[in-house]
């Protein structure tokens, strides 16, 4: 059940209207309708004010939208689907764990940073995340976990009645506000390491044998004083020990990592999280960066969830947010963690995800399914086009078969693509084919065929069949040729919205005309190149 679905029923439990919630949230009754559909996102300070008023929080919202079900008020229905709906599920986890193979694969031996808030740990959230941090070690994967610890500090402030200081978004540490950061990252520490040392029989956690090493990684100096205001003990990362956590790595070790600093004048500092965690993963040149925040990812000024983004389109957004008086849909934690995957990637970190907390295994939807739950930031983007080589022929096989057997695609066999592959041109996203064409080039008559354009069922509709034509047809401008032709049976308006024109056999080349199969009939259709 997604999130807004829930906050109708809540709603409705408590005898609300639209109007009436919308009035004690100070928000709009017809955006928050949509909400409830569905078809618009919903910012973390606007689910905070939601849940506030509902008399629930965040999490528990979340929890419940991941949990619950709705109800078969017929006790025969539900016995009748049992059988039947656990052999489906049976079915789905074999074929999940097939499609999970590449990434196990991949994984083993890589470097990964983890960051996430104080939160996780205080609202009981790390007793599942140590669970999904052990199968990760299992498969060798290199953890290096970055914590936060901004709701325990501000808890330890008010109990000594001290009022937080914070200047744009940074904490004013002084004396005794240091004396709570280091309060709090001790305790914080402490309880980590306690809750991956579990090795309860009959939970994820048996038979771990997770080690834990902290220490003194980070190197910091003083922000300093920023707009006439002094920091004070805030302070920056000025250098990562990646030798010293490359070899607790190697040991097989779990790097735990505090928002904390030290100076070789044996001053501490407190940093921030982001900070920390970008650092690190730099100087350990990681493979990926995961954050762990409130929302569930980043969203467009509409409130669609982007799956994946450059960092120069992360850039553009950011820009966008700053220029726009109210925009709803970027939440507080974007803010600060969305810049911060800017600067992992721009400095060689392959790719930073953004996920949500409150979602349980979010890291291993993430990591091990092809499109994710959250949000990818990547220096450059995961797709892109080239001429097709011998290793790819497996690859499209796969994509022309089911086309093949539609009728849609004269069919080819290894052994012809094999020899033909040099005319082939494929459409890679993430390393993997998605989409091919073909370029079958007649020289004298100064034109090619366009043939054999296939596109991955699951990314079909955004586009891709015209950028995989548009660079066909500019490989074919670039070598020289005039037009391009095809034959189809099927997809003829496909063409013509793309300005091919209907031909005659016998304008077809030569050559071409002796190969006709006049079984199928296929149309001819022509385009020139401007």
């Amino acid at each position: 059940m997604h999130i807004g679905k829930l906050i109708r029923r809540k709603r409705k439990s408590l005898s609300l209207t639209l109007q009436q919630l919308a009035s004690k949230i100070n928000s709009d009754a017809g955006n928050l309708s949509r909400m409830e559909r569905g078809e618009l996102g919903i910012s973390e300070a606007l689910l905070r004010k939601v849940a506030a008023a509902l008399g629930s929080t965040p999490a528990l919202l979340y929890a419940e939208s991941e949990y619950l079900q709705p109800q078969d008020s017929s006790a025969e229905t539900l016995t009748a689907t049992q059988p039947s709906s656990g052999h489906a599920h049976a079915q789905d986890f074999v074929q999940w764990f097939r499609s999970a193979a590449p990434f196990i694969h991949a994984f083993g031996g890589r470097t990964f940073v983890i960051a996430f808030g104080g939160e996780v740990v205080n609202e009981q959230q790390f007793i599942a995340l140590s669970h999904d941090l052990n199968l990760l070690a299992s498969l060798e994967v290199r953890l290096v976990l970055v914590h936060g610890a901004r709701p325990q500090i501000e808890a330890r402030l008010k109990r000594e009645k001290l009022t937080p200081m914070l200047h744009n978004g940074l904490r004013v540490t002084d004396d005794a506000a240091m004396e709570a950061v280091k309060e709090a990252n001790g305790s914080i520490r402490v309880e980590i390491e306690a809750l991956l040392s579990m090795g309860i029989a009959n939970s994820p956690m048996a038979g771990a044998d997770i080690r834990v090493a902290s220490g003194n990684f980070v190197t910091a100096k003083p922000l300093g004083v920023l707009e006439g205001v002094d920091l004070q003990h805030t302070g920056e990362v000025r250098k990562v020990d990646a030798v010293g956590i490359q070899k607790r790595l190697d040991d097989g070790e779990m790097v735990l990592l505090s928002p904390l600093g030290y100076s070789p004048t044996g001053e501490a500092f407190n940093l921030s999280l982001e900070d920390v965690a970008v650092s690190s993963a730099i100087a350990l040149d990681a493979d990926k960066l995961i954050f762990l925040m409130d929302s569930e990812g980043v969203h467009n000024l509409r409130g669609e969830l982007l799956r994946e983004m450059t960092a120069e389109k992360a850039k553009n957004l950011l820009r966008n947010v700053s220029e726009t008086e109210h925009a709803i849909n970027i939440s507080e934690d974007v803010i600060y963690y969305l810049p911060a995957a800017v600067r992992a990637c721009e400095h060689g970190v392959a790719r930073t995800h953004l996920i949500s907390r409150h979602i349980d295994g979010a890291i291993i939807q993430e990591l091990f399914t092809l499109d994710g739950i959250g949000t990818m930031v990547t220096e450059l983007s995961l797709e892109h086009m080239r001429q097709a080589t011998i290793e790819d022929v497996g690859g499209i096989i796969k994509l022309i078969e089911p086309l093949e057997n539609e009728g849609i695609l004269v069919r080819r066999d290894r052994e012809r693509l094999e020899m033909e592959i040099k005319h082939f041109y494929v459409m890679e996203h993430d390393n993997r084919i998605i989409g091919c064409a073909a370029l079958y080039p007649f020289a004298n008559e100064k034109t090619a065929e366009f043939a054999c354009l296939a596109i991955d069922p699951a990314y079909r509709g955004s586009g891709r069949g015209d950028k995989l034509f548009d660079f066909c047809a500019s490989q074919a401008k670039t070598n020289g040729f005039d037009s391009i032709f095809c034959l189809t049976t099927r997809t003829e308006h496909w063409f013509l919205e793309r300005g091919f024109i209907e031909q005659c056999i016998d304008q077809l080349p030569a050559q071409k005309q002796q190969l006709y199969n006049f079984q199928r009939r296929s149309k001819v259709f022509k385009k020139y190149l401007k």
